[in-house]
């Protein structure tokens, strides 16, 4: 049976925002607004109401979600940032509405380069805290969102994590703040480049069953650690295993954000998750023939059809 959950606002919390209530933005949402801190919700489309679907639990997060930036809103201490990277420059006059001179802007974006991204977007000096998320959200075709992992993030253990910590600490979410954020990130963008090969084939999960797949996954995501490891991660050498495994262990109609995003006809980040790897190859003078390949190959997916 699915529960209900409509909560209030408590007044104890820091003022949060969220902008971009997609998949991990409502997911955001919906963990605050159950513990009682109902954040300011920021989008380009207008919708009454949230809703997560976890489990057994079906929480409802009210709207409304607020699509003119240009109406006076009060400023934010915590901001998340959960628009796809190719939406950021379409975040600004979010940022700049939403942005005083203490916020801080947690980006639950992917890739490694968040902050270098976001900073030109904001209009104060404004900490940047870049997020590892490590739980799947999907959205479905009846606009709600479904989580289908326990909710975890990794943050570095730099200025202004700690308020994002505090705003995230009475929800279900785990937050971790991590010395070495640098070997996390990484990890995590080896995974995400890695499911470029779902957008690539147009298949879930499933389709890291075939060898041949596997094979050239397994080739791919060594490159990519070779990468990794010149940028400053410690990834040891079974890492590419670790990783290919992890997909490999998922049930078959596991979807990721990028396939989701071919499907719908929508741009693909295949720069941050996937070009990067051949821009700082280069910059190290490390070969990167499959991610060379892949790059292309995602850049022109995401051109779209024609």
């Amino acid at each position: 049976m699915v529960t209900e959950q409509r909560l209030g606002l408590s007044g104890e919390c820091e003022r949060v925002a969220v902008v971009g209530p997609g998949a991990i933005g409502t997911t955001v949402s919906a963990l605050l607004h159950e513990a009682g801190n109902m954040p300011t919700l920021c989008g380009r489309t207008p919708r009454a109401e949230l809703t997560l679907i976890d489990g057994d639990r079906r929480i409802v997060v009210p709207g409304p979600v607020h699509t003119d930036p240009s109406v006076p809103t009060a400023r934010a201490g915590v901001l998340f940032l959960a628009v796809k990277a190719t939406q950021t420059a379409e975040a600004a006059p979010w940022l700049r509405a939403l942005c005083g001179a203490g916020t801080v802007v947690c980006a639950l974006q992917n890739g490694v380069e968040q902050i270098a991204a976001v900073q030109p977007h904001i209009p104060h000096e404004n900490l940047i805290v870049p997020a590892v998320v490590w739980f799947p959200a999907q959205a479905q075709e009846d606009g709600t969102v479904r989580l289908r992992g326990e909710p975890r993030l990794t943050l570095p253990a730099s200025p202004g994590a700690d308020r994002v910590a505090a705003a995230l600490r009475d929800t279900r979410c785990h937050v971790d703040l991590a010395a070495d954020f640098t070997t996390l990130a990484w990890r995590k963008l080896l995974q995400n480049a890695a499911a470029g090969f779902m957008a690539l084939t147009g298949r879930r999960s499933g389709v890291f069953a075939r060898s041949d797949v596997a094979d050239l996954t397994r080739a791919y995501l060594r490159e990519c650690q070779a990468v990794a490891c010149a940028e400053g991660a410690a990834l040891d050498d079974e890492t590419p295993d670790a990783i290919l495994a992890r997909f490999r262990s998922f049930p078959a109609d596991m979807s990721t954000s990028i396939l989701t995003d071919r499907e719908a006809g929508r741009p693909l980040e295949w720069d941050i998750r996937n070009g990067v790897i051949s821009r700082l190859g280069r910059s190290h003078c490390i070969p990167t023939p499959i991610s060379d390949t892949v790059t292309t190959l995602l850049a022109a997916t995401s051109d779209g059809p024609g």
